[in-house]
């Protein structure tokens, strides 16, 4: 069930915010006026903290959830105004940054409602309940923020304009740190659950699986399998959603899987994305499009690599017999996506004589040839209003709960079958079928880590985890170097979705990338928040 709470303002005063100048904190979400009668009643509590989940929410985390791969190797944005190009090239600078996360408007609005809540008069179990959820998603922000720029300031109270100025940065390991304690502290007062108006708040689940990422992500293995195991057993019955190509569209209510989510609601706050990641036939943009380095991470059928000589892959015929979380994921070439709309029955966009509505040439089609398909709304049941979707957008799920389970393991190397367990359980899923891992293949430390780098970039392809995982892996040379490239020229056929590839006439998408390690491993702080703040100091060599 969609709901629309997140969409709830903090009332009137949000809008009579000061019009002093603004800093990266986003100050004064109230003015006096309206702090003075809010206070009186958990419904005045309940109104002020669906104002934190609307600001870290809506365009927030689910447009950056939904785009963000678009700086990594798995996916090119075309468009310039949609501000992915200067970070996928690694030329973005200071006053130049392209998309920014600098944002702190939705960690001062948590402050200011911490700052305030204590007051209220009201049940005090709900109150330390709502206080757990404010603090929560102020947490996720500094995780957030931490990883793209390093070192942040971490202010924890509402600040005066002047105040708010003088601010300097906290290391990001203290950052971290405090992260993990609050999420360890908060995690006793959230439900495992939640029931009618209330489905969607944060649960004591997402508070354990962020703490488990952000253990990963900082090679604290052994927290990391701690917090795995405890979302694996009671009180919490977390499990595969059976499905992968239903996993990421609508209606998943009660969808096990799902331990944290944007949620959208159409008409009342929808995911205004969709038609930016939909092909031109069915109305789209092609924003996002995925890059020839995601389609060849696809294993075949037989659960080899399409460089293994023993494997089926063959060339002629690239998309068959591969994984079907490719098909899942991935618009490419002859792929079946309609048999009653009118735009043919399978995805062309390479055919010319004559020239098709998706040719990857045109505006608004892919310039890669290829599309994407994870996050879009089924195929028989588009909405009418591409921009007024109600698709939920996942931030965190069980499957890579699994595989952040398997990843600690290998790295600490406590290899035993639970590891091999974790990655079947995830290849495994009914409409996924992959074959078990080879365990004679895959059988130390460095094979495993191997596939569990490819496991976790294909299933949790195009949902804006795989930044982090060149960051952290430290492998932005290998992979954000040089000419990005597309599927290879040819023709379908509309009467079978035969593809007849033309060898050597892999289309180029965009100008060639460049990656400097002393750099580009965090991203540039914005130069008008440095004009602002004389304290902040700017990333390394930008």
């Amino acid at each position: 069930m969609q709901k629309s709470f997140l969409i709830i303002g903090l009332c009137a005063g949000l809008a009579a915010a000061t019009g002093c100048k603004k800093s990266f904190l986003e100050r004064n979400p109230l003015d006096s006026y309206t702090n003075s009668v809010l206070w009186n009643s958990a419904n005045d509590a309940q109104t002020a903290l669906n104002g934190c989940y609307s600001t870290w929410g809506k365009s927030n985390n689910g447009y950056f959830s939904a785009f963000a791969d678009c700086a990594t190797d798995n996916a090119f944005d075309q468009f310039p105004w949609e501000n992915w190009l200067n970070l996928s090239a690694g030329i973005a600078t200071p006053t130049n940054t392209g998309y920014s996360k600098w944002n702190f408007k939705c960690i001062q609005t948590c402050n200011w409602f911490l700052d305030n809540v204590g007051k209220t008069k009201m049940d005090a179990t709900l109150k330390a309940r709502f206080i757990a959820e404010a603090r929560f998603l102020r947490a996720y922000e500094y995780f957030t923020i931490s990883q793209l720029y390093g070192a942040v300031p971490l202010v924890l109270h509402n600040l005066t304009p002047d105040s708010a100025n003088l601010v300097k940065q906290t290391p990001k390991a203290d950052v971290v740190t405090f992260i993990l304690s609050e999420l360890a502290a908060i995690a006793p007062d959230l439900p495992v659950g939640y029931s009618g108006g209330d489905i969607g708040r944060i649960t004591r689940g997402a508070a354990i699986a962020l703490k488990a990422r952000i253990e990963l992500f900082n090679e604290k293995y052994a927290d990391c399998i701690t917090d795995c195991q405890q979302l694996m057993t009671a009180p919490f019955t977390y499990d595969r959603y059976p499905s992968y190509v239903d996993l990421f569209r609508q209606p998943y209510a009660g969808n096990p899987e799902v331990i944290l989510d944007v949620q959208y609601k159409a008409g009342d706050n929808p995911f205004q994305w969709t038609r930016n990641l939909t092909i031109n036939s069915l109305g789209g943009y092609c924003s996002e499009v995925p890059t020839q380095s995601l389609v060849d991470a696809y294993e075949t059928t037989d659960g080899k690599t399409i460089d293994d000589p023993a494997s089926i892959y063959d060339p002629a015929q690239p998309y068959q017999n591969r994984d079907p979380r490719l098909t899942a994921t991935v618009f490419y070439p002859g792929a079946r996506y309609s048999s009653s709309l009118g735009y043919g029955m399978y995805y062309d966009p390479l055919s010319s004589s004559p020239q098709t509505v998706d040719h990857w040439g045109n505006n608004n089609c892919s310039p890669s040839g290829y599309a994407e398909r994870k996050m879009t709304p089924v195929i028989g049941d588009f909405p009418a209003d591409l921009n007024n979707c109600g698709l939920n957008v996942i931030l965190i799920r069980y499957a890579e709960i699994k595989l952040m389970d398997a990843e600690a393991k290998i790295e600490s190397n406590h290899i035993d079958a639970s590891v091999y367990a974790d990655i079947d359980f995830v290849r495994g899923r009914p409409d996924v079928h992959m074959p078990p891992v080879d365990q004679t293949k895959y059988n130390d430390q460095a094979s495993l880590r191997t596939l569990i780098r490819r496991e976790r970039r294909v299933e949790l392809a195009l949902e804006g985890l795989r930044w982090y995982d060149i960051q952290r892996w430290k492998i932005g040379q290998q992979v954000m170097n040089g000419q990005v490239m597309g599927s290879l020229q040819g023709t379908v056929s509309q009467a079978t979705g035969a593809v007849t590839l033309t060898p050597g006439t892999a289309i180029k998408v965009g100008a060639p990338r460049v990656f400097d390690p002393a750099k580009n491993y965090l991203w540039p702080i914005p130069q008008t928040e440095i004009d602002l703040n004389k304290n902040l100091d700017q990333n390394p060599k930008y």
